[in-house]
């Protein structure tokens, strides 16, 4: 299974969003809200709170101090 590039989440096979970029890069979206959060919007996944990234993020910050 493909974890979504935004959110950390794991996508189900035959779901979500596949975006791939001219250079060839690709990125795989469980929603069209991570799409846009993402690619449109210019916002990092462990910067918004509703994200598993997040609260990965915040759970590495409060076991390092």
């Amino acid at each position: 299974m493909a974890k979504c590039h935004f959110c950390g989440k794991e996508i189900k096979k035959g779901t979500g969003l596949l975006y791939v970029k001219k250079n060839g890069t690709s990125f795989y979206f469980c929603s069209s809200k991570c799409f846009r959060n993402c690619i449109k919007l210019g916002r990092e996944g462990r910067r918004v709170k509703w994200t598993e990234r997040f609260k990965q993020f915040k759970a590495q910050q409060s076991g390092k101090q």
